[in-house]
């Protein structure tokens, strides 16, 4: 029988401990299990573990098995086809430092190429959880995405790991999308909230202003909690506008249509009522529909973030409008607070025709060797308002305790001078003296003497008044029209500066508006000693108002050389003036430099109170503040204490006692010194 032929074998070494067994059949099978047993494990733990290379080192000496080095090699062989030249390079100098193959180093550092993300952590026991790492990574913006994933048994961990990782990547990508989200729509809504308390805080400027506000001139406003039933109708008109748009947007057009209807029912039903007891009878059927028709808005359209949207956009279109009403309202009661009233035209027209049909002979005043003597009590008031200058004189004698003494010199225009006359003849002043003189007489007032006159003939300021900057709309023509008041073309607004010059004789004079009303005896004036200044007068400065850097123009050299912005202000309307010091100051040749500085309006704006300031600074007496309240020409909040007690009341400002627009609670401190059954008045339909 034949023996079966024997196959070649190498000695490439097989074998452990003693040496290598030949025999026929044995090689291929020790090739084959060491491929099994050593180069696919290796290979198929350096795959799983993403490049983390664990060789465990050999405890055994140099003399061991060569079986084990030969197996190591194989592996490293087949692992450069895997692995890259970094991972190489390291385990060769791993091996020159150590003497030994140690690949543990680069499971605790392993290379920046074998990491995905570090969002998982792979461990050798087939289970995949979140890495320590990144969940303290991720932990600030509160998304932990655990992953547990059981390694599959087909080998294909690679592919799974690849996965897991891309939705964990894409998850976080969801979250970080989704704070975005939230971050902007956060930031929209405080952007929405500062534009609602940027509109609120407009609205309170806006019911703060007071001049222009033509609600305060009505008598039923002056109280500031209006009905409730009142309100209640209006807030239900208002939040059924909000719903009929909500409705007409979203096609609601029953719902629509309703609302409509009944805001029109309650407009109607409140009409201009500002009480309860002006609504009509029908006031509480509307309410009570009204308030059914809101409730089934509300349940079909009610949505918090539109609706407060839309209540926004409400008050900002209001208060545009607000504004916009503030602006024609202002510059309509500068134009009425600068004109005459018909009555009161009336009354100097008439006046005037019956002065002129008196012979002359009865055109004189009796007593007018008085019109010298220093040693009475004398007034100076400048005025083209007939019924304001007798309004002037006839509270002023009726608070006097010796009327005999008191000499009033009213200067008037030639418009006027007839009528003037004429009803201090048929009105006098009881035991005072009284004279009557026309500007226009004066004739050392002229454009050689007076800055202000020349000014007035300049090409320039006929420009300014009568042509320049023509307003398009009632609005656009509020700002200036302060500053074009016609009172500024007539020389009756600066003889106030030239006092001495009309009255060479006397010593002291008492200036006086013709828009004050006098309460009580004012020869105490006399008495104040004014410690040789040349003007006492009441300070109207408070904490930052009313001082000179309101009135003049502080970036004017001329200006910041010689006065300090900070210096309180005085009023103008009721100055007792000593006329001695005036000479010995030269005050008008002062007022003259300041006026001829300003012929440009580069120092003030046109008016006489800041070169008043300009010329009598560190010349003022401060007056106790009881001889003179100001304000009741535009503030609606006096204290009706101090204005009863004080010796006179000025209506400085637009809102003047005798015309239309004059404030209501503050009128009968004027009315109660007019006769309106005087025959000129009742003719001319004068009435309180």
């Amino acid at each position: 029988m034949a023996s079966p032929k024997r196959l070649p074998y190498s000695s490439a070494g097989a074998g452990g401990g003693g040496g290598a067994r030949r025999g026929s059949g044995a090689v291929p099978p020790v090739v084959v299990l060491v491929f099994l047993f050593v180069v696919a494990p290796s290979i198929f733990f350096v795959a799983r573990s993403g490049g983390h290379v664990h060789v465990a080192s050999d405890p055994r000496g140099a003399d061991g098995n060569q079986e084990t080095d030969w197996q190591e090699q194989l592996a490293t062989d087949n692992l450069k086809s895997v692995l890259s030249k970094e991972v190489i390079d390291a385990i060769a100098a791993s091996q020159q430092e150590t003497g030994t193959l140690n690949l543990d180093f680069f499971r605790d550092h392993p290379s920046p190429s074998w990491k995905t993300d570090d969002l998982v952590d792979h461990k050798m026991n087939a289970n995949l959880v979140v890495d320590d790492k990144a969940k303290a990574q991720n932990s600030s913006a509160d998304h932990v995405i655990p992953l547990t994933h059981k390694a599959p048994k087909d080998g294909s961990d690679g592919h799974q790991v690849d996965t897991a990782a891309k939705m964990a990547r894409r998850k976080l990508r969801e979250a970080r999308r989704e704070k975005r989200a939230i971050d902007l729509v956060r930031k929209d809504d405080e952007a929405l909230v500062k534009l609602e308390n940027a509109a609120i805080e407009r609205s309170k400027a806006v019911d703060s202003a007071v001049l222009g506000k033509y609600s305060i001139w009505r008598k039923e406003n002056e109280n500031e909690n209006s009905d409730s039933t009142v309100r209640l109708m209006r807030d239900q008109i208002i939040m059924a506008r909000v719903y009929s748009v909500l409705a007409k947007s979203r096609n609601k057009h029953g719902i629509y249509q309703e609302l409509q209807s009944r805001i029109k029912e309650s407009q109607r039903a409140v009409g201009e009522a500002t009480a309860d007891a002006d609504l009509h009878h029908s006031a509480p059927d509307k309410i009570r529909v009204m308030g059914q028709v809101l409730t089934k808005a509300r349940e079909e359209l009610y949505d918090c973030k539109v609706i407060s949207q839309r209540l926004r956009a409400m008050l900002q279109s209001a208060d545009e409008q607000v504004r916009s009403l503030k602006k024609q309202s202002t510059f309509l009661s500068q134009l009425a607070a600068k004109t005459i009233p018909n009555s009161i035209h009336c009354l100097s027209m008439r006046l005037t025709i019956d002065y002129y049909l008196l012979p002359l002979e009865k055109r004189k005043f009796p007593r007018s060797e008085n019109l010298e003597n220093p040693e009475l009590y004398h007034y100076a008031l400048f005025s083209d308002n007939v019924l304001a200058a007798s309004v002037v004189v006839n509270s002023t004698i009726m608070n006097a305790k010796e009327p005999e003494k008191h000499v009033f010199h009213l200067v008037t225009d030639k418009l006027n001078f007839g009528a003037m006359n004429m009803w201090f003849l048929l009105n006098p002043p009881g035991k005072a003296t009284i004279h009557v003189e026309n500007v226009d007489e004066f004739k050392w007032l002229n454009s050689s003497y007076c800055p202000v006159l020349r000014q007035l003939e300049s090409v320039a300021m006929k420009e300014y008044y009568f042509k320049a900057d023509r307003p398009a709309t009632l609005s656009a023509g509020s700002s200036n029209l302060k500053y074009r008041n016609p009172k500024y073309l007539s020389m009756l607004n600066h003889l106030r500066f030239y006092l001495p010059q009309i009255y060479p004789k006397l010593d002291k004079i008492l200036f006086l508006d013709d828009d004050i009303v006098v309460q009580k005896d004012l020869t105490g004036l006399w008495d104040v000693d004014l410690n040789g200044m040349v003007n006492g007068a009441v300070f109207t400065c408070g904490e930052s108002f009313h001082r000179f850097d309101k009135y003049l123009n502080f970036s004017n050299p001329h200006i910041a050389r010689n006065f300090d912005p900070n210096a309180c202000g005085w009023a103008y309307g009721m100055n007792i003036f000593d006329l001695k010091q005036w000479k010995n100051k030269d005050i008008t040749g002062i007022y003259h430099k300041w006026q001829n500085m300003n012929e440009d309006r580069v120092l003030w704006k046109l008016g006489t109170l800041p070169p008043g300031l300009m010329t009598l600074y560190k010349l003022t007496h401060p007056l106790d503040k009881s001889w003179h309240v100001l304000g009741l020409g535009y503030n609606p909040s006096i204290d009706r204490s101090e204005i009863d007690n004080a010796a006179v009341a000025h209506y400085n400002g637009n809102m003047k006692p005798w015309l239309e627009l004059a404030m209501t609670k503050y009128r009968p401190y004027w009315t109660r010194y007019i006769k309106y059954d005087h025959p000129y008045i009742r003719g001319c339909n004068l009435s309180e």
